[in-house]
């Protein structure tokens, strides 16, 4: 879906002359950026383009980090890999419950003596990170029915 039509659909939930008003626009500004802009549109570069412009010039997940945080979310990145056999298949799900099993041992020493500290909970939410990226990115292979790389994410993350 393009930036301008998902603003369409959001203006169909949303008052578009509250979002106006609210970020001190013109009405008409936030119309144009539900307009597409190659071609004959006469759209404006809407917030979200310019979003998706400065992360890739930047190259910093912080930013996206930041604006799942700000909704109540969290960020995950896909999986670079494409896996497509599945002969590695137990070999992933033994990694997930590996990743699972490293966060719960992180929770339980935080834990051990009824007070989580700053660094504490920065491993937590470290580990949690870590299980929810390899979990997505088997997750995707199930979609996908695509294994090839398995073995060799399961390797990248296997603890010495």
């Amino acid at each position: 879906m393009e930036s301008h039509e998902l603003l369409r659909e959001v203006y169909q939930d949303s008052s578009p002359k509250q979002i106006a008003s609210d970020l001190g626009l013109s009405l008409s500004l936030i119309y144009k950026w539900a307009e597409p802009q190659e071609g004959l549109g006469s759209g404006a570069t809407n917030p979200l383009d310019r979003i998706r412009k400065l992360i890739t010039t930047t190259g910093d997940v912080r930013l996206v980090q930041w604006i799942c945080e700000t909704a109540g979310g969290f960020y995950i990145k896909n999986p670079k890999q494409h896996w497509s056999h599945p002969d590695f298949l137990v070999p992933a799900t033994n990694q997930i419950v590996q990743e699972f099993a490293d966060l719960l041992a992180v929770i339980a020493k935080a834990a051990s003596d009824n007070e989580i500290s700053p660094e504490e909970s920065k491993a937590i939410r470290g580990r949690w990170e870590d299980l929810k990226s390899v979990t997505e990115g088997f997750v995707r292979c199930c979609e996908e029915g695509n294994f090839a790389a398995l073995r060799e994410e399961a390797a990248a993350h296997q603890k010495p």
